[in-house]
């Protein structure tokens, strides 16, 4: 049964049919900043993306992601999940496996909407109840490399055993992202 995952992890691993592409990314919002990288995020197969937000007020949040990108009509479908290591401002440190996904969709050549979500419930948390992101916005190819982004993120740790609530982002952000 093991050589069987394996394998089927190895496959997904080699389904590609374009380059991996490398990109850096940066955004901030209203008391929150992140910074990721990726590989292969744009291309359909197996995606690797990490990254770190930091709360002005509320802690902080770096992450590894894995997803799988499948192209359904003009869109972008990523399916996957991240583990991440929580750290919130009032509360014990811990980690998590978030699941979830994310879509973008060209609206023409420089312009294309973006969303994502990712949960995680009790189950799959130490240190918090539970994690919670989504976002999404509009994303402006300027030139290539340079795309800039403008969305909403909502970012949530719940707390646990009589901590409260760590809200590292909700609001509007502006960010860049510079795709190799």
């Amino acid at each position: 049964m093991k050589k069987r995952w394996l394998a089927w992890a190895a496959g997904l691993f080699f389904v590609t049919n374009a380059a991996n592409a490398i990109s850096m990314s940066g955004e901030g919002g209203q008391h929150y900043t992140s910074l990721g990288i990726g590989v292969g995020a744009s291309t359909s197969g197996v995606g690797l993306n990490g990254g770190w937000t930091r709360s002005d007020h509320d802690g902080n949040v770096g992450y590894l992601g894995l997803g799988f990108n499948l192209p359904v009509g003009p869109m972008m479908v990523t399916v996957g999940g991240k583990a991440l290591y929580l750290a919130p401002r009032n509360g014990k440190s811990g980690s998590a496996l978030a699941l979830g996904g994310g879509m973008e969709w060209p609206i023409n050549h420089e312009l294309s909407l973006h969303g994502e979500e990712y949960f995680s419930p009790d189950s799959l948390t130490s240190g918090v109840k539970a994690y919670n992101e989504v976002g999404g916005g509009l994303r402006w190819n300027i030139f290539r490399p340079l795309s800039v982004d403008v969305g909403y993120r909502y970012m949530q740790l719940k707390g646990k055993d009589g901590h409260r609530n760590s809200t590292l982002a909700d609001g509007p952000y502006v960010g860049c992202l510079l795709g190799f």
